[in-house]
């Protein structure tokens, strides 16, 4: 059983699906008994798409979001009800190194999926999924909301800023008279089995413990929203589904965090993950220079929590529990897909009504 039936036989698309949430989401939504159509770029070797293969029941095209015409063709083969646009250029590191290639990525790509979508005939809800770290950081340290100002300095970040104002744009220009509803989600800092992205926390945390040295960090003391993989994709899952059912009266976007009591540095989670590897702590300084970062980035999801009856399910010490389970497992060699499932199962059990399901609820009970 899934979250709730709704997604049983749902026609969904998914660009990125070969990315780490993307595989994360793909199985899930197979899960669930949805027919799920991916379109990405290839995946790596050794990813978690990979890695939890084979893919029975899905159909994946293989191409860039920058070639429209392709990524029309695929979406209109495909004929889905529901778009999930996750695919990006993911890292704030390579957008200072390729600025134009994150960009054409993030925002052009952003186009060209809408472009597409205009074209199906077939979709009624786009979920276009962007960053915390769409808002302008001017280093205050409170959570950031939806009413805050949109901005990023880094590339990365602002690229993801202009893909927001793109969805705005084409939702009150174009999707609003042709009755296709489009919305962004904001969530960062995603931790979970099978991320082996270079600069990323965990993936070279682990990398780290392979190699039997310590792990160089850039900024230990910058404050972060830590969460499980799968705490952004159901509330991904949930806002995608209530745009679909009810077609209108959500939010044009909406935050997936944390708990407050989730949010922790750079150096605290190593602490937590060395402690969960029974490892002794252990870090040290990243020599040389490294791009700006911002010294804390937080989130407040009231309006998700208010607007869908979303909520985190996982605290900080679950997370790195769960996190280092699936790695502990790699490397034992654990049927991985398997495993993988598991652990969405269990996820599911600790929320076995969906957050959709409580807002019915409660536009019952207020009717």
């Amino acid at each position: 059983m899934g979250m709730t039936n709704f997604w049983a036989g749902r026609r969904v698309f998914i660009t990125g699906h070969t990315g780490f949430k993307g595989a994360w989401l793909c199985l899930w939504l197979e899960r669930m008994g949805a027919e799920v159509h991916g379109a990405a770029l290839a995946a790596e070797p050794g990813s978690l798409h990979q890695l939890v293969a084979p893919w029975p029941g899905q159909h994946h095209t293989t191409l860039d979001i920058r070639d429209r015409d392709r990524l029309t063709a695929a979406l209109q083969a495909a004929r889905p009800e529901i778009v999930i646009h996750m695919a990006a250029q993911a890292l704030v590191r390579r957008s200072y190194a390729d600025p134009v290639e994150t960009f054409a990525a993030n925002v052009m790509g952003t186009v060209n999926l809408l472009e597409a979508v205009r074209a199906s005939g077939t979709v009624s809800a786009v979920l276009v999924v962007t960053s915390d770290k769409v808002y302008e950081n001017h280093g205050e340290g409170r959570p950031f909301s939806e009413l805050d100002p949109l901005g990023g300095k880094d590339p990365y970040s602002n690229s993801k800023a202009c893909a927001e104002l793109v969805c705005r744009s084409y939702r009150d220009s174009f999707m609003a008279k042709e009755g296709i509803l489009v919305a962004t989600a904001r969530a960062g800092n995603v931790i979970g089995g099978g991320d082996w992205a270079e600069g990323r926390l965990v993936p070279d945390f682990m990398r780290a413990v392979s190699d039997g040295r310590s792990i160089s960090l850039r900024y230990p003391d910058a404050v972060r929203p830590w969460q499980h993989v799968l705490e952004p994709l159901s509330g991904y899952l949930a806002m995608a589904e209530a745009l679909a059912t009810r077609q209108g009266g959500l939010p044009e976007a909406m935050n997936f965090g944390p708990d407050p009591d989730s949010f922790a540095t750079v150096a605290d989670v190593v602490d937590a993950l060395s402690a969960a590897c029974g490892l002794a702590r252990g870090w040290e300084m990243a020599p040389g220079a490294h791009p700006p970062e911002a010294a804390t980035l937080t989130l407040t999801s009231q309006l998700a929590a208010a607007s869908l009856g979303w909520r985190p399910r996982l605290d900080l010490g679950e997370t790195i529990e769960w996190t280092s389970a699936w790695y502990a497992a790699h490397r034992a060699g654990r049927d991985m897909r398997s495993f993988t499932l598991d652990q969405i199962a269990r996820y599911e059990a600790l929320a076995p009504t969906s957050a959709l399901v409580s807002v019915h609820a409660r536009m019952a009970m207020a009717g």
